[in-house]
């Protein structure tokens, strides 16, 4: 434990920088549904790319990015998860484990909207009233996920005094 007020390094400079190049290509590609397919396109190709570099990195990476340090089981989510509720979680300087969760979660539903839509630009599912569904029907659910995470990141900057959105630009956190 360091001195009141010390700071950690924590997230690495590329875990910031996927995390927050995939919230530009959402953002993007949001915004850019059928106005200009070149950018949807290209914020949706970008994001799979930012995908698959933190999957990657989630294997190799340095320990707080590595999924196998806050993936925890089901059982320890649910605890974790009735310890928030009671207003008792403890503090982690990485992920959290329903923030682990969300992370993988996020990860899995954007590769799946790049997926499906990547599908919908091919000859053979071109204009298949089901491809175009499910990209549509993920686009929103991944909404729903961003606003869980947006809340559940201002929940625990609250509860435990940390800025998360700062430390995901500069990477430090109090120290435990």
């Amino acid at each position: 434990m360091g001195p009141a007020g010390s700071r950690v390094q924590v997230w690495d400079p590329l875990v910031r920088v996927a995390h927050w190049v995939l919230a530009a290509c959402i953002a993007a590609a949001w915004f850019t549904p059928s106005g200009n397919p070149q950018w949807h396109e290209g914020a949706g190709y970008a994001a799979l790319v930012a995908v698959i570099v933190r999957v990657l990195w989630g294997a190799v990476g340095p320990l707080h990015a590595r999924f196998s340090s806050f993936v925890r089981s089901p059982e320890k989510t649910l605890g974790y998860a009735r310890l928030v509720v009671s207003g008792r979680e403890p503090r982690y300087l990485g992920h959290n484990p329903l923030g682990g969760w969300m992370t993988v979660t996020l990860l899995v539903v954007v590769g799946l909207i790049a997926l499906s839509g990547w599908l919908y630009t091919t000859e053979a599912f071109w204009g298949v009233a089901w491809v175009a569904a499910v990209h549509e029907a993920l686009t929103y659910g991944l909404l729903g996920l961003v606003a869980v995470h947006l809340a559940g990141v201002a929940l625990a900057s609250y509860r435990h005094r940390d800025n998360l959105v700062a430390a995901m630009l500069h990477g430090r956190k109090r120290a435990e």
